[in-house]
């Protein structure tokens, strides 16, 4: 029945079977196409069928290799063959490898198992039909054909092996050419089968994993083993030499991950080889270790008449006799060079024997055999006590370059997997990694052999709303509020932040009085300056590390604000690196740089002066580096003022020129946050009333500054309106506006109020196309729709017009009318006269602007020479779209 898919005799004859094996090939792969359409139940069902019967032939199978290949120990091939039918289905029997295999539909995540095509195997002639059953038994679960290549001095019980798997598998319902093989294997065909298979699984010496490698097919090839078990003297030695014997006895040593060389410790060598010589090895002298030598290697290369023979056979043919009972023959030797046979791999039942100083040096004999002889990336053992020894222990791990470290088990059938240790898959393909020139560094599997689909189906990701503990806000609140630091948190020292200006005319005055009142010592630091510094910040910093608060007070705008929350997060934190809290980030979440936990030494107050920056109930500072004048605005919620005051007695005098440039500041955060990609209707809401009050009151505010005269209503309208606009863009970010913004002051020095004035309705022109060049990345944001936006805030401020252009035009109009109206001239030309020294400077500040934290929430995504255009439009007064 299962005659059809092995390249015959008479297509051999005709045209040396290459014709004919292209025949079959098209055969497997027409095979595979079906089974690829079944079930998960079907495959299983097919699965342990094989399973079943590749069990029940391990016993004829064992004698077949014997007695075929000369090499190894029936009885050990019976287990082996009983591993790979009997762990393999045990190991996968509920694994999924067909369609659906993980969802997740709260994440929108859905993972699709394919197969890969045809396999093409390759089969080593040490482990002929262990290997055969392991690789088509994985080939039928993962819904894959398998064309098998035996090894010419195996192929008939590698064959009967594929042939006993194929005949179960088509009958319990398997295409009947999904397994085939080349009855007369040859390097032309094999070659020609890398090259024609979907996947490589090579599984013999190097110069075939190589040559799978080379095919320029995918390739999960193994290299060669050379494992080298070290004795620590705190290792059980009984157990150690005899698990060691046991598996380099274990069909004649010919798995790949068996014991190769034995380093014990000075301490304890003689006991070893005592232990050893008491099971029956045999120590060579020095006559029989150079026949022993000459025996092994072959033009530096391993003799094949030596593999998978009993010590008896191997001394025979070296030129002497040992017993015939002898269990493996053991060379003490010193050298770890290449020329020494004793420290290669041997796949018979020959160890190398070193004695090392210490455990450091043990390292090194290991490190030194894997590297000159071979072996990288495979198989480490170490015997040793692991509970009272683990610095050795994760010494071990840290040196050895390979993908197998054994600890206290016999490496054979320990490297093999799941015998003793159960997590360790179960395999007869170890991959060894980069280190052995593999693509795969761990135990071959199920997943190796299928392609898997990952469906990622559109999610919004959790968004969020945060805010200062507590925000207190009234007129005349700040005595009552001020009162919790002593009466209710108990604290002794406070450190208020402000600048010269508020210092020298009393501002501070009535937060002293208080902190006197209830018994709080204070210090005052007043050096801010309006730009503020990172060297002002270090000052402050130096002076709270001196005086050791537990409480900051920062009043002022957004200069002593930010400048007292860069202190906070130095005199918290002194090994922070200011650069690494400015990287920019694109999602907050999920930011290379994680902050400091803020607020174990000190508890924050934000008391602003100003109806502006709201920096009192925002994650931001804004810093300037005095030594290259980049402004870095940094964001964390670490930053988050834990009080903030919010009374309009403090900001009641606030001056013309800030009163204007503050209340555009907080017309321009509403604006933003309610563009932003990340706005919802948390932030809308209070963005809305804060534009609505700002429109409002503003005026009359700007009026008696220049009056100087009081405005209690709308002083108070205008600070509600500037913290509500701060908790807005808090959570919904900012955008391009303040990108600008931030540059066009550091490279000009104009107050930042007036630099988002200036560029606010380029802004508006650029982010309210229909069709951009470019949208913004976030997921909540679907389409282009900032136009949509800007008329929602237009009816909320009650601005009119026949159709949406006119609506918009007439929103930017109000704006116009309402920067002029406090004060504010319209272009930057206005304020930086100097033509060419703006022109000069243009290029830097634009590519400077894109790559401000703040450009990322932006609803239009910028390109650097539309922000450059944004920049000349705004410099001319030219009322263009970009």
């Amino acid at each position: 029945m299962a005659e059809t898919t092995a390249v015959t005799a008479a297509d051999q004859a005709a045209d040396d079977g290459m014709e004919a094996f292209e025949r079959m090939l098209d055969r497997v792969r027409a095979a595979q196409k079906a089974y690829s359409t079944f079930s998960q139940e079907k495959v299983d069902s097919i699965f342990k069928t094989a399973a079943l019967a590749a069990n029940r032939a391990r016993i004829p199978l064992a004698k077949m290799a014997v007695a075929e290949t000369g090499m190894g120990i029936v009885e050990d091939k019976v287990i082996k063959n009983h591993y790979a039918a009997e762990y393999i289905y045990n190991a996968y029997k509920g694994v999924k490898t067909c369609g659906v295999i993980e969802r997740d539909e709260a994440a929108g995540i859905e993972k699709i198992a394919e197969p890969i095509g045809v396999i093409g195997a390759v089969i080593p002639t040490t482990n002929p039909t262990s290997t055969a059953i392991f690789k088509t038994l994985l080939a039928l679960k993962t819904r894959n054909g398998i064309v098998i290549s035996p090894h010419p001095r195996a192929k008939s019980c590698t064959i009967a092996a594929a042939k006993i798997v194929l005949e179960a598998a088509v009958e319990a319902g398997a295409p009947k050419d999904i397994i085939a093989w080349i009855d007369n294997p040859s390097l032309p065909k094999t070659n020609l089968l890398m090259k024609e298979a979907d996947i490589i699984l090579a599984t013999g010496g190097p110069g075939m994993v190589k040559a799978a490698y080379s095919s320029g097919t995918p390739a999960l090839g193994v290299g060669a083993g050379n494992a080298s078990a070290i004795l620590d003297p705190s290792c059980d030695i009984v157990n150690a030499v005899n698990s060691i014997i046991h598996s380099k006895t274990f069909d004649n040593g010919m798995i790949c991950a068996t014991e190769q060389t034995v380093i014990a410790d000075q301490k304890i060598y003689d006991l070893v080889k005592d232990e050893f010589a008491r099971r029956g090895c045999h120590f060579l002298n020095d006559r029989e270790k150079d026949l022993v030598r000459r025996t092994m290697l072959i033009n530096g290369a391993l003799n094949a008449k030596i593999v998978g023979q009993r010590p008896a056979a191997i001394a025979k043919m070296a030129g002497f006799e040992v017993p015939e009972d002898t269990k493996v023959l053991i060379g003490e030797v010193t050298s770890t060079d290449t020329s020494e046979a004793f420290g290669h791999e041997k796949l018979t039942t020959i160890l190398g024997m070193y004695k090392s100083a210490d455990f450091d040096n043990a390292l090194d004999i290991a490190e030194a055999l894997l590297v000159n002889n071979g072996g990288l990336g495979h198989t480490s053992v170490l015997w040793i006590d692991e509970l009272n020894e683990k610095a050795k222990l994760d010494r071990f791990a840290d040196r050895m370059k390979a993908c197998r470290l054994i600890v206290n088990s016999p490496s054979s059938l320990g490297g093999i997997g799941d015998i003793y240790n159960f997590a360790m898959p179960p395999s007869l393909t170890l991959g060894c990694g980069s280190w052995g020139g593999n693509s795969v560094s761990e135990n071959v599997g199920v997943k190796h052999l299928i392609n898997i689909k990952t469906m990622a189906i559109r999610r919004e990701n959790m968004l969020w709303f945060r805010a200062p503990e507590k925000v207190y806000q009234k007129k005349g609140c700040l005595a009552v509020a001020l009162r919790e630091l002593g009466e209710v948190m108990g604290k002794k020292k406070a450190f208020i932040v402000t600048d010269s200006f508020l210092y020298a005319n009393g501002y501070t005055r009535p937060i002293e009085k208080s902190l006197e009142a209830q018994g709080i010592m204070f210090a005052t630091f007043s050096d801010v300056a309006p730009d503020p510094t990172l060297a002002c910040a270090k000052e402050g910093a130096k002076l709270m590390a001196s005086f050791k608060p537990d409480v900051i007070v920062a009043i002022g705008g957004g200069s002593a604000m930010d400048a007292a929350k860069i202190m906070w997060v130095l005199y918290e934190h002194p090994e922070c690196d200011f650069m690494d809290m400015a990287m920019r980030f694109m999602d907050i979440r999920k930011r290379v740089y994680t902050f400091p936990k803020m607020g174990e030494k000190a508890y924050f107050v934000a008391i602003p002066t100003s109806a502006g920056t709201g920096s009192e109930v925002t994650p931001f500072a804004v810093i300037t580096d005095e030594k290259t004048g980049v402004k870095y605005p940094l964001a964390d919620y670490e930053l988050m003022p834990k009080m903030a005051i919010v009374d309009a007695d403090v900001q009641m005098m606030a001056p013309p020129g800030l009163t204007s440039a503050s209340g555009i500041d907080a017309l321009s955060h509403a604006l933003e946050a309610y563009a932003s990609m990340l706005a919802t209707s948390y932030t809308d809401g209070l963005a809305i009333q804060a534009l609505k009050d700002i429109f409002a009151y503003l005026p009359a505010c700007y009026d008696a500054a220049v009056g100087k005269y009081a405005a209690p209503k709308a002083r108070e309208k205008m600070a509600n309106a500037a913290t509500m606009a701060g908790m807005a863009f808090a959570n919904a970010f900012l955008g391009v506006m303040h990108s600008m913004a931030h540059k066009l002051g550091a490279f000009h020095h104009i107050p930042h109020g007036i630099a988002n004035a200036l560029m606010m309705e380029q802004v508006l022109r650029f982010n309210a196309a229909s069709v951009p060049r470019k949208m913004g990345t976030f997921p909540q944001y679907d389409h282009p729709h900032t136009l949509e936006r800007y008329l929602e805030i237009a009816d909320a401020l009650g601005v009119g017009g026949k159709d949406a252009d006119e609506r918009f035009a007439n929103l930017l109009k109000a704006i116009r009318d309402l920067q002029k109206r406090v004060g504010i001239k319209p272009t930057i030309r206005h304020y930086v006269p100097d033509e060419k020294d703006f022109l000069a400077r243009l290029d830097e500040m634009s590519e400077q602007a894109f790559d401000d934290q703040c450009t990322g929430a932006n609803p239009r995504y910028p390109l650097i020479g539309e922000i450059r255009q944004m920049y000349l439009n705004a410099y001319y007064g030219r009322q263009e779209n970009v």
